[in-house]
């Protein structure tokens, strides 16, 4: 929750602007003190009006507005807040704070604010992908500004790609781990969740039934204690954590890819059922059946993740946690996996039929690290995740 915190907002002026009324709302809700900054670009798509009608105050504005200045001087305006908070962030507004412009209200109250900043980037998809928006965003995160977004779908301007601004809920979470005082609030976390899919054909693939649920509750319960959680998952049928940054991919390989994309993390915590094996060249149409019996299926092995991070020279997370699906035999098998791999810690469970764990509700593991195999009892899914992440915070405080 947010309460008592005061959020000071700059709306940017972009088609996504009408996405800061939800945003002034969401924070309300959770408590929060919202004080908007409307640029004029801003007005364009939202009226001052309905933006202080939300936000319970005064809309400021204007540089050189003398009431205003008698009321609450700029520079204390950009002083008194817990976060600020730019949702959309255009690109001129980008460019404006990476070069240090003052020539309004919104770029001046970030050039004289010692308050951190978050920003919501929000634009054409052409204009994201410039080189010099991306130089601005680089400049931006080496003086300390974070961001949130954006996402990539279908744009206002009738094109597709990266450039959607983050919705308002994927903003308050991140608000919310900026604000939080959690035993991991400034420790990054990765967690892989949910099954792989590896293509047989344009309709088949390998997969396994894993639902996602437990990727989804240690997201979740990483991010209640202040982590910035970067949840890395398969197509899984339940939702991903709302306050993680989310990446979906398809394949082992892809899931790969994205993980060393992510990397430096603090610790990585690796949940995903991901497929031992794919085909090494998938059908590029349907198979269909045949009189020369069934069709061959040649497989290779897929990329070994956990064993590629656990093993690395250079950014390998101060803690590196595995999971063991196992059907039989399943604290010995989980511990010679930990030895294998070369990971801190093993979670070892009973996925066999009876067991009822792939797609229930509840989960029964066994922890398993250098001190040995800590049997947990039956939980939740949810309180698994909970415990783990409780064990995960005490082990970075002493990295």
């Amino acid at each position: 929750m947010l309460t008592g915190k005061h959020v000071l907002l700059i709306i940017g002026g972009g088609i996504a602007a009408f996405k800061s009324l939800d945003l002034i709302r969401r924070l309300r809700e959770r408590g929060a003190v919202v004080t908007p900054v409307l640029t004029k670009a801003g007005e364009a798509f939202v009226t001052p009006l309905s933006v202080s009608a939300l936000a319970g105050t005064k809309v400021y504005g204007d540089l050189f507005d003398l009431t205003d200045e008698a009321e609450m001087g700029h520079i204390q305006l950009s002083r008194v807040a817990d976060l600020i908070v730019v949702a959309p962030a255009t690109a001129d507004l980008m460019a404006k704070m990476a070069q240090g412009h003052a020539n309004d209200l919104a770029s001046t109250l970030l050039l004289a604010t010692d308050t951190p900043v978050l920003i919501a980037p929000a634009m054409n998809v052409r204009m994201w992908q410039h080189p010099a928006t991306q130089r601005n965003r680089a400049t931006l995160a080496q003086d300390g500004v974070t961001s949130v977004g954006p996402g990539e779908g279908d744009m206002a301007c009738g094109e597709y790609g990266p450039g959607r601004m983050a919705e308002p809920l994927e903003i308050v979470a991140a608000i919310e781990r900026h604000l939080s005082t959690g035993p991991l609030n400034g420790k990054r976390v990765l967690v892989t969740s949910g099954p792989t899919h590896e293509p047989i054909d344009p309709v088949r693939y390998i997969a396994n039934r894993s639902s996602g649920a437990q990727g989804t509750a240690i997201g979740t319960a990483l991010a209640a204690l202040g982590a910035d959680v970067v949840f890395i998952t398969g197509p899984a049928d339940v939702p991903p954590p709302a306050q993680a940054k989310v990446v979906r991919v398809t394949t082992a390989e892809e899931m790969r890819c994205a993980v060393m994309a992510a990397l430096p993390v603090d610790a990585a915590i690796f949940a995903a059922a991901v497929a031992d094996w794919r085909l090494k060249e998938a059908s590029g149409r349907k198979l269909k059946k045949s009189k020369e019996g069934l069709p061959k299926l040649d497989l290779a092995e897929n990329p070994d993740i956990l064993r590629d991070v656990a093993n690395l020279s250079e950014n390998r997370p101060d803690l590196v946690v595995g999971f063991a699906a196992e059907t039989d035999d399943v604290v010995a098998h989980a511990t010679a996996k930990r030895v294998r791999k070369g990971c801190d810690w093993i979670v070892a469970n009973d996925v066999s039929e009876a067991s009822g764990v792939m797609g229930g509700t509840d989960n029964t593991v066994t922890l398993i690290d250098d001190a040995g195999a800590e049997d947990w009892p039956t939980l939740s899914k949810t309180d698994v995740a909970t415990r783990l992440a409780a064990r995960i915070a005490a082990a970075l405080s002493k990295a």
